[in-house]
């Protein structure tokens, strides 16, 4: 009895280990499809072909664009995190806390910049949680580089808006400035704002 019992587990266990497998190529073929064609232009056909599965093996993992957005939005954040705030909130001087961040978030920008890009274009066909956390996430960045700042400024928060945001960035890049150059330039606008 034994015997039966502990095959009829590593059965199931090597079952789950390959559904798991499976589940992790439609999500990695998902994330690759969309840093290089993008959302829009990712098709479950695609995904299906470069994960080697056929449809209905997607369609059981994923039934629908929101699921496999959202496993793909997950799996993505896990290995490319956004910078940490924490270390930024270390430094109390503001112009300081912005320029560490900004280069953080810079170099961020950088090193993801074809999913960026592609997420930025095809944002009004993605499911709405996509753009909300993007928003969120944007939100978050201004709140705390603007701490530091007088709260009564609001054309500091206006600038650091412009600074953290995707586009400005892409701006200096392909002017050809290296993140902590273009860090510094947004720095020095915004320290012309201050009182």
């Amino acid at each position: 009895m034994t015997d039966t019992s502990q095959t009829r587990d590593y059965r199931m266990g090597k079952r789950l280990d390959e559904v798991a497998r499976t589940r992790r190529r439609i999500v990695e073929a998902a994330v690759e499809l969309h840093g290089s064609v993008g959302p829009a232009n990712t098709t479950f056909s695609a995904v299906a072909d470069l994960a080697g599965v056929q449809r209905s093996t997607l369609y059981r993992h994923f039934p629908d664009e929101t699921a496999l957005f959202g496993a793909c939005t997950s799996h993505y954040m896990a290995r490319n995190p956004w910078p940490a705030f924490e270390s930024w909130r270390q430094q109390e001087e503001p112009l300081a806390r912005l320029s560490t961040g900004l280069t953080d978030l810079y170099r961020y920008y950088a090193s993801n910049r074809p999913m960026l890009s592609n997420s930025y274009r095809d944002i009004e066909v993605m499911p709405q949680f996509v753009g909300d956390m993007m928003r969120e996430q944007r939100d978050s960045t201004v709140a705390v580089l603007a701490e530091p700042f007088e709260a009564e400024h609001e054309a500091i928060a206006s600038a650091i808006s412009l600074a953290v945001d995707f586009r400005t960035w892409t701006v200096l890049d392909e002017g050809g400035l290296e993140p902590d150059v273009a860090a510094e330039l947004m720095v020095a606008m915004i320290r012309g704002l201050t009182p």
